[in-house]
């Protein structure tokens, strides 16, 4: 017997099969649910069938952002995976990535459709988002006038800024005529002049959100020129107007959270950048202030009427000094002198003519000191106290030790 193969091998060679045919790797399959099991990891098993026979299907944990509805049996759905074997059982099954319900597959298509033209066209670009403005004096709402939507926009942004203006449109955000009351919605806010415009509704299915994937409302939320705040069913929920507007909120909340500036915030920061600047501005001044008394005891120092007084000042000292010094001086002088005259009294040849003595001079007034500075019949004059004698030389005699010598 040749060519014998193990299970495995045969197996594995139908896996590989399944594997390289391409048809196999992206499939959607529609039909009925049954045997539909929620497994504690997380993971869905169940059955799809038709009137002509059935498929094992598995969705596992890591898939299940592709279900948005709690899906059972009985359930006319679309199942989007791919085709493959379970090797250890030799089995094939449908291994699903996306499940939608059977209508809402072909509404799903066309989604796809319509987003891919308008972001080929650009409408979903960046350029074209305008900025949200920081503060809003006026909010215009498109949205039902009866839900919840409307009240969370209204409860958040009044609880934000109870000054705020809220300009409702009452549109209808699903069925027949939705999509024209939007359009209208938005078309009548954008020329009511308000500061940003949010259009949105609550959670539902692909069905009740269509109005939003809509063309003709896409168009009016890109040409209006009042920035848009899209805010369209659920977090989880994205629609063509979400990838158009200016910016996108997940819920109705947290779009009026984006649109309205906290009123008590904006007060407080403004408190707070006013304590700064009065804190600044103080610190300033007082600098200030200090460096103007420097200032003007520098320019005080400096002026010519403060120099004026100074060099006068200085002058009226120096003058007193002056004057003490020459005082002092005097006094010193007038001391040396009256010792210097009481000194030289006793040398002045009047004093010496008083007490007897003369002063003998020749013809020329020199003072005769000697005999030899005389000769016989020389004139010369004798000075007393009361006047001057005039004699002449009639003999001369040396004498010494008081002996008369001829």
């Amino acid at each position: 017997m040749n060519n014998i193969y193990t299970v495995a091998q045969v197996n594995r060679y139908i896996k590989n099969m399944f594997t390289q045919d391409f048809f196999l790797q992206k499939v959607y399959v529609k039909g009925e649910v049954s045997n539909c099991k929620y497994h504690q990891s997380g993971h869905i098993y169940f059955s799809l069938k038709d009137q002509d026979g059935a498929i094992a299907c598995v969705m596992f944990a890591g898939m299940r952002r592709g279900l948005s509805f709690p899906m059972k049996n009985g359930d006319r759905v679309v199942v989007g995976g791919t085709v493959d074997v379970y090797e250890r059982d030799g089995r094939y099954q449908l291994y699903a990535r996306e499940i939608t319900l059977e209508g809402a597959g072909l509404l799903y298509e066309r989604y796809l459709a319509l987003k891919k033209e308008l972001e080929e066209m650009g409408m979903f670009s960046e350029e074209y988002k305008q900025p949200i403005p920081k503060f809003i004096k006026r909010l215009g709402v498109v949205t039902a006038p009866t839900g919840a939507a409307v009240q969370d926009i209204r409860n958040v942004a009044l609880r934000r800024n109870p000054y705020l203006q809220i300009i409702l449109y009452p549109a209808l955000v699903q069925g027949e005529g939705a999509k024209e009351s939007i359009v209208r919605g938005i078309r009548t806010l954008d020329r009511a002049g308000v500061d940003v415009i949010i259009v949105g509704r609550g959670g539902g299915s692909i069905e009740d959100l269509w109005a939003f994937n809509e063309e003709i409302v896409a168009r009016a939320v890109f040409e209006c020129r009042t920035p848009v705040i899209s805010a369209v069913g659920h977090e989880t929920d994205f629609t063509i107007t979400d990838f158009v507007a200016d910016m996108r909120a997940p819920t109705p909340s947290a779009a009026a959270e984006l649109a309205v500036d906290d009123y008590a915030s904006v007060i407080s920061r403004a408190a707070s950048l006013r304590d700064r600047l009065n804190y600044g501005m103080s610190g300033k001044v007082s600098m200030a202030r200090q460096r103007l008394n420097l200032e003007k005891e520098k320019l005080m120092r400096r002026s010519p009427e403060r120099l004026l007084m100074e060099n006068r000042q200085r002058s009226i000292d120096l003058e007193e000094a002056f004057s003490a010094l020459m005082e002092k001086k005097i006094l010193e002088t007038r001391h040396r002198i009256r010792i210097l005259a009481e000194r030289y009294d006793g040398l002045s040849p009047l004093k010496k003519l008083s007490s007897g003595y003369s002063y003998v001079s020749n013809e020329q007034g020199r003072a005769v000191t000697s005999i030899r500075g005389v000769e016989e019949g020389d004139m010369l004059r004798i000075s007393v106290t009361d006047g001057v004698i005039d004699a002449r030389v009639c003999g001369i005699r040396e004498e010494h030790d008081n002996r008369e010598i001829r």
